[in-house]
């Protein structure tokens, strides 16, 4: 008779590392398999899985080297007790970073032989991780504001009402901190979500996003802005109304491929560097009624002129928007020290960097601004740094190294 074989784990992020674990402990006997509980992983791992137990179980099952496989009734890194307890196999079998004492020393007490795996990749395979999968094929999506960035601050449309206009963006890049793209809202939902959003409705989606990120503890009593989490839960291209208040009284959004398309090949961004510490956007602010109108009034062409696929007006109406929000907010293109900022000794970019000379947003601005084919220019989010977006004449004018932009379509 084979002797009975178990070993434990979520297999959330089923990969070709768990099948070869599966196929080494197998060699030992008859393989059984003890599956995490969705409660057990949420308890211990503090997230919620991708896919739920009973899906998990049946990927598990189907995998040849497998005799059997159970959701484990227990809780936390030991969950698996109860059904050894029942099974009472002849062996347990870990591998090398699933190893500890505890594990050691409850086989002995239970009679039963613990056996240690090395971690390889099956041959010819490259290795895997489930925490190397998690960080790369997180499908959380980024947004990209096009115009009306500040708007949907009170203190700022308190003096005129206006549009605010993004677009939901797949994540097929390597998305930077502190460099305008709604990165500290995408975390917060990666909190809850780690790998994709809820199949739910996006602007209620949204809603959730934003009153999770402003709860009323928040220590630094700063409301982020709704663009960011309408943003990026609200796919395609997108324009929401605010009237002194932080949600929008009304949103509006345009699936239609052609805009779409027509967008994707006419925008795209250049990595500049992320927002420095020590600098603030929102000193020296200058907010008039006037000023905010021009916002206003910007955001309504450029929505007028991408129904339109007008590149001319899109181009005029992207530049008046980025004028207008820095005629506010001057310490978008030039922020204020509050604090020591190191020097660079060389940009990786612009190569502009020498002797300790810290490159400016404006380097950037006077670089790509000359460049043929460039039609407009502006930085996502509050500035200070990360990406400047331009309007080109068309994907053949895009500088080298740009990033190509992949709007999020219609679904989730």
């Amino acid at each position: 008779m084979k002797k009975k074989v178990f070993v434990s784990g979520c297999y959330d992020l089923l990969h070709s590392g768990h099948v070869e674990f599966f196929r080494e402990a197998a060699q030992y006997g008859d393989l059984y398999v003890g599956i995490g509980s969705d409660a057990t992983i949420l308890d211990y791992k503090h997230h919620k899985t991708v896919y739920s137990e009973q899906e998990r179980l049946f990927m598990v099952k189907s995998i040849r080297y497998v005799k059997d496989a159970f959701i484990n009734c227990g809780h936390g890194i030991m969950d698996f007790v109860p059904t050894v307890e029942a099974l009472k196999p002849d062996i347990l079998v870990v591998n090398e970073d699933g190893s500890n004492e505890d594990k050691r020393r409850f086989c002995a007490e239970h009679g039963i032989e613990y056996v240690v795996l090395q971690r390889k990749p099956s041959e010819g395979l490259a290795a895997r991780s489930s925490t190397d999968l998690k960080k790369s094929k997180s499908a959380i999506p980024t947004r990209l504001d096009l115009a009306g960035t500040w708007i949907d601050q009170p203190y700022v449309s308190c003096f005129a009402p206006g549009w605010a206009l993004t677009i939901s963006l797949e994540p097929n890049f390597e998305i930077r901190e502190r460099c305008g793209l709604s990165t500290s809202t995408r975390n917060i939902i990666k909190r809850i979500w780690p790998y994709q959003l809820p199949n739910m409705d996006p602007e209620t989606l949204a809603r959730l996003v934003f009153c999770f990120e402003n709860h009323p503890e928040r220590e630094d009593g700063i409301v982020s802005g709704a663009q960011d989490s309408i943003g990026i839960c609200m796919p395609g291209l997108c324009r929401h109304y605010y009237d002194n208040h932080f949600w929008p009284e009304k949103i509006e959004t345009c699936q239609d491929e052609a805009v779409l398309s027509w967008l994707e090949e006419h925008l795209c961004m250049v990595p500049m560097f992320p927002r420095r510490p020590g600098c603030s956007v929102v000193e020296n602010k200058d907010i008039t009624k006037a000023k905010v109108q021009n916002l206003a009034k910007a955001a309504d062409d450029c929505w007028s002129a991408i129904m339109k696929r007008d590149l001319e007006g899109f181009a005029a109406a992207f530049r008046a928007s980025f004028e207008a929000q820095v005629s506010m907010f001057p310490g978008m293109v030039e922020p204020a020290t509050v604090g020591d900022i190191p020097a660079l000794e060389v940009d990786p970019v612009t190569g502009l960097a020498t002797d300790g000379y810290l490159p400016k947003v404006q380097d950037y601005i006077d670089r790509y601004g000359q460049m043929p084919g460039v039609l407009a220019w502006k930085m996502p989010g509050a500035g200070g740094g990360g990406y400047l977006v331009l309007v080109c004449e068309s994907r053949d004018a895009f500088p080298e190294g740009a990033i190509e932009v992949t709007i999020r379509r219609g679904g989730m």
